[in-house]
């Protein structure tokens, strides 16, 4: 791949390049722009796993995911994110959709040979934000970077806060919710209040997911699909009160995608008030390769698994519908079919112009859902 397309390099890459082009800068921004910038950097190259990423923390199955400790940052891997979308509709009966993602990343493997810790300035930590707002006809995305550092970019346990400047999910206890998340940028804000008292969903093996067939890659994943918001929503000055649904995901690895994998196209989805889907398609070089994996999630915690690895026809996923922005082509609409879950839907965006136009560009945003089930989601396309 020329370009540098998908999300999961993000934190690697572009703050790496930051920190070496902006000296002792200690934070930059940079707001929605629709210039692509090839990075020149091959994607193969930057996720095989190498001597340089085995330096960085190994995700294993033998770590067990543990609250309240695994909201917060584990620095010892190569990157990680707290990932936030929701569907919600205004009080004029508008849908829209918001997203916003912290990343963190660290630039270097673990010192093992610190004696004296280090100052606050000198870190390898570095963390990167990106927020949207979709309408049926409107998208507006905004991104923001800094170093590690409490001043400007940080994760806080009691009160539980992630920020990066003035962008925040401000929680009043070492719990994630009940918590307020505000954006606000000069096109477009909003202020929401995030509540849930669902058990959180361990992707894949309690929390070990795996990204192909034959588990060489994987992440540690957990999400909680059942969160409430209420709030306001601001579009070119105008504000109107919003409520809905929210996602979060929570996700942490050192090695993302195998060399032969180019991106991946991601769904949550709310099939109705008590079952969510999860799903996901790595794809590889020819359509033989690519990887499937989902978990079907209910309201009281549980919830089951299926990946192509061990169920290889189950899961069935084709575009049907594609549309070009900025000259990236992009499958907007989907058929989708999970034959042991009874599951056959097709997905549409509700923008299809979505594009997350920023230093790496991918498509993200609000889909709906019709067919054997009826609802809402969110989708992410990257590597195209």
């Amino acid at each position: 791949m020329n370009r540098l397309r998908t999300i999961l390099l993000c934190g690697l890459t572009l703050l790496g390049l930051m920190l070496c082009t902006s000296g002792c800068q200690p934070n930059a921004q940079k707001n929605d722009h629709n210039d692509k910038q090839n990075s020149g950097i091959s994607m193969g190259k930057l996720l095989a796993a190498d001597d340089a990423l085995l330096q960085y923390h190994q995700v294993s199955r033998d770590n067990r995911i543990e609250f309240p400790k695994d909201h917060l940052p584990h620095e010892g891997y190569r990157i990680e994110w707290w990932y936030i979308t929701a569907n919600l509709t205004t009080s004029e009966g508008e849908q829209v959709g918001i997203q916003w993602t912290q990343f963190r990343s660290a630039l270097s493997p673990p010192d093992t040979q610190e004696s004296s810790p280090k100052s606050a300035w000198a870190t390898n930590q570095m963390f990167m934000a990106h927020a949207a707002l979709t309408t049926q006809t409107k998208h507006y995305s905004a991104e923001k970077f800094s170093r590690s550092h409490p001043e400007f970019a940080h994760v806080s346990a009691v009160p539980f806060s992630i920020y990066l400047e003035n962008w925040r999910w401000q929680s009043e206890t070492q719990h994630p919710f009940p918590a307020t998340l505000s954006v606000e940028e000069p096109e477009f804000a909003y202020q929401l209040e995030l509540n849930s008292t669902a058990q959180w969903q361990l992707q894949g093996d309690q929390g070990f997911s795996v990204k192909s067939a034959d588990a060489q890659v994987a992440s540690h994943y957990y999400s909680q699909p059942y969160i409430e918001v209420t709030g306001t929503i601001t579009r070119e000055g105008k504000t109107v009160s919003v409520s809905g649904d929210a996602w979060l995901d929570r996700e942490w690895s050192s090695q993302l995608l195998t060399q032969s994998q180019q991106g991946w196209d991601w769904f949550s989805i709310r099939l109705n008030a008590q079952q969510t889907l999860m799903m996901f398609r790595l794809r590889g070089q020819h359509p033989q390769d690519s990887f499937y994996s989902a978990r079907l999630m209910f309201a009281d915690g549980t919830g089951r698994n299926i990946n192509s690895a061990t169920h290889p026809d189950d899961i069935v996923m084709q575009p049907i519908s594609w549309h070009t922005q900025n000259n990236t082509r992009y499958p907007t609409a989907w058929k989708i079919d999970i034959h042991s879950e009874n599951i056959h839907i097709a997905t549409q965006a509700l923008n299809p112009s979505s594009e997350m136009s920023l230093s790496t560009t991918y498509w993200e945003g609000p889909i709906k859902i019709s067919g054997s089930h009826s609802g809402k989601g969110y989708m992410e396309l990257t590597g195209y």
